[in-house]
């Protein structure tokens, strides 16, 4: 049994513990090569639905009219 005493910094030992491992994983270096890269952004794409695929073509398409519709400042 844990001592009352114990029990607050091994649960922050434990916390920092946690927090160091899961930067660690988030920050690890990608090893892949361009072409794996390529290969899994394609996949990715594939795998969307039509929906999401739709919404992607709305916003893109609303993006290019908000561009082409600024007025423009001359330095």
């Amino acid at each position: 049994m844990i001592n009352a005493n114990y029990k607050g910094p091994i649960i922050f030992a434990v916390l920092i513990v946690v927090i160091l491992v899961a930067y660690g994983l988030l920050t690890m270096k990608d090893n892949r090569d361009v072409s794996d890269k390529v290969s899994d952004a394609y996949h990715e794409l594939e795998d969307r639905t039509p929906g999401q695929k739709l919404g992607d073509a709305v916003k893109d398409a609303g993006d290019k009219i908000k561009e082409n519709t600024e007025p423009t400042t001359a330095p």
